[in-house]
């Protein structure tokens, strides 16, 4: 089981790589191969699920009613945005442009662990989607973990 924390900040180089942190990297399950899928995210951020994650969320994908119209789109989005890459010898991840271009990511990136998984956000967008909450973090807090 791979599980992140942590937030790291990152350039995106010429062809659309960026690295995955150290302290991430040393986190990534055996059973993951080095190989992610990477796929549309909420918020305009992108998901980097190692491969031994991402076998969850497809079986959650399988268990989805195909005759339910909010079923069937959520797993089209989610899959018809998923590719696979691998790690190369430098811990660098190659994201698809299409990918770059839905979550606005030109130079840099806000790289973010949400245990399960990695997001990638353009760090601008990240600090407004902070902004935007209505609520602060402690009252959220408050009723997320709420007994």
């Amino acid at each position: 089981m791979s599980s992140f924390i942590g937030s790291y900040t990152y350039a995106v180089d010429a062809k659309g790589r960026i690295n995955i942190p150290a302290r991430m990297k040393k986190n990534i399950s055996p059973n993951a191969n080095e190989m992610f899928i990477i796929t549309r995210g909420y918020e305009e951020c992108l998901f980097l699920y190692p491969h031994d994650e991402w076998i969850k969320v497809e079986e959650s994908i399988r268990n989805l009613i195909s005759a339910d119209p909010q079923h069937r789109f959520i797993a089209r989005t989610l899959l018809e945005w998923a590719t696979e890459s691998t790690l190369d010898k430098q811990s660098r991840i190659v994201i698809p442009k299409e990918l770059l271009q839905f979550a606005h990511i030109t130079t840099d990136v806000k790289i973010i662990g949400v245990l399960d998984r990695i997001e990638v956000w353009n760090p601008k967008l990240f600090d407004t989607y902070k902004q935007k909450q209505q609520q602060s973090y402690e009252d959220v807090a408050a009723q997320v973990f709420k007994k």
